[in-house]
């Protein structure tokens, strides 16, 4: 049990570097999948930017590479209670990563049936993890990824903290009461929605049961390669870059290489926090490594390195690639310009030393986007997932104002 580590989701684009992360420094690592990202790719009619294996030639690799062995379990936590339950007294974990639910905002919002999904499947994974771990008897430190878009991006010109907020309030006889409470969310996606109600249910099931657990809210990640993922080219991590699971950066940098014109959703004033993955692993490694005493309230983490607007990155990359830069209407319902204040002295303290944005990263990844180039659909590139009923998109799939006029697909003065 001291050295095992069960991964849920470890097939994922945060999954599958964490696991090889973990194997790498010396953890019995089990992952658990149902292999939904994979068929959401179906569903999609699009595919990873960087070609993935079978997990089953995945893991034959990692053996050969390394000389390490993981093992796999296909699995449904979200409707299979009873095999996870019996995979969890079989394993009996020192820690559980749950990385098993649906991560895109934008794809939580592409239809009624998305919504459902990704409802059904998140909140329905970690309510039967947390069941799971109390009825198993066995004391496992759950660690979960969480999203810094539960608290919202609003301008509030104080940091955000690391879950908790002290608040003073005034009582009837005029006395001040002191309290911490956690940091009042404010969801801006259906996705984004299931990762509040996850720490409610973590707050409760700490409370009322004693599970330990480590909740950690993690900004956009970008990048795609980690120590572990570049030993093997049969080891690459995935890389999106479509409207829906592309993050802001990847997509930014795919774009840059193929051709396509940056891709900036209303004003570019979204002010946004961002890790790169070799961080997102260390972090969940440092996190398993310090897990919260017996009888300790949930611990929450800001997992985030940096923070930066939109426009921001766009000038960045302009002026890395000469890319043309082009401005479309909004598809979210959202603050067109916020800032962002970000506390995230926990991980510091543990000892991480951040990875900044920087040319050479920037570099790096668009090497791994011009070898594999010729696999990008450009059709895929724009965000077609709309926040607001009565939205539309133009003939190339671009958003259109709530008013049906085109949001302006020229370049911005941002330059």
């Amino acid at each position: 049990m001291d050295n095992t580590v069960l991964i849920l989701g470890g097939d994922g684009f945060c999954g599958w570097p964490t696991a090889l992360h973990l194997s790498q420094n010396g953890y019995h690592v089990v992952i658990a999948d149902n292999f939904s990202r994979r068929k959401i790719d179906v569903d999609l009619g699009l595919g990873s930017l960087t070609p993935i294996l079978p997990l089953e030639e995945r893991l034959a690799a990692w053996r050969e590479t390394s000389g390490k062995s993981m093992d796999f379990i296909l699995i449904d936590i979200a409707r299979e209670y009873d095999r996870f339950l019996g995979l969890l007294r079989d394993v009996r974990p020192r820690a559980i990563v749950h990385f098993a639910e649906q991560r895109a905002a934008p794809y939580s919002m592409r239809s009624s049936a998305c919504k459902r999904y990704t409802v059904d499947n998140n909140l329905n994974a970690t309510h039967n993890v947390l069941c799971a771990i109390v009825e198993s008897g066995l004391d496992v430190h759950l660690v979960h990824l969480g999203s810094m878009g539960v608290y919202g991006y609003t301008t509030t010109k104080m940091p955000i903290p690391e879950g908790y907020l002290p608040v003073r309030i005034e009582a009837p006889d005029g006395s001040c009461v002191e309290r911490e409470i956690m940091y009042p969310p404010a969801p801006g996606s259906v996705y984004h929605m299931t990762k509040t109600q996850d720490a409610l249910f973590f707050y409760f099931y700490n409370k009322n049961d004693g599970v330990r657990i480590t909740d950690l809210h993690q900004g956009i990640v970008w990048g795609t390669a980690t120590d572990e993922t570049t030993m093997s080219e049969a080891l690459v991590n995935r890389f999106d870059y479509d409207g829906d699971y592309g993050t802001v950066l990847n997509r930014f940098l795919v774009q840059s290489v193929v051709g396509h014109p940056l891709t900036v959703y209303g004003t570019g004033g979204q002010t946004r926090a961002f890790i790169h993955i070799r961080d997102t692993v260390k972090c969940i490694k440092l996190a398993i490594e310090h897990p919260p005493l017996p009888g300790e309230r949930v611990k929450i983490f800001n997992q985030a390195t940096e923070t930066w607007s939109v426009r921001e990155l766009a000038v960045l990359v302009s002026r890395l690639t000469g890319c043309e830069v082009r401005s479309y209407a909004d598809p979210r319902k959202e603050d067109l310009e916020n800032g962002l204040i970000v506390e995230n002295s926990q991980f510091r303290a543990l000892g991480l030393s951040p990875v900044t944005l920087s040319d050479g990263l920037m570099s790096e990844v668009r090497d791994v986007v011009a070898k594999y180039r010729h696999r990008c659909d450009l059709a895929k590139i724009p965000c077609t997932s709309l926040w607001t009923t009565g939205q539309t998109v133009d003939r190339e799939g671009a958003p259109l104002s709530l008013a049906g006029s085109p949001a302006g697909a020229t370049g911005i003065s941002i330059l």
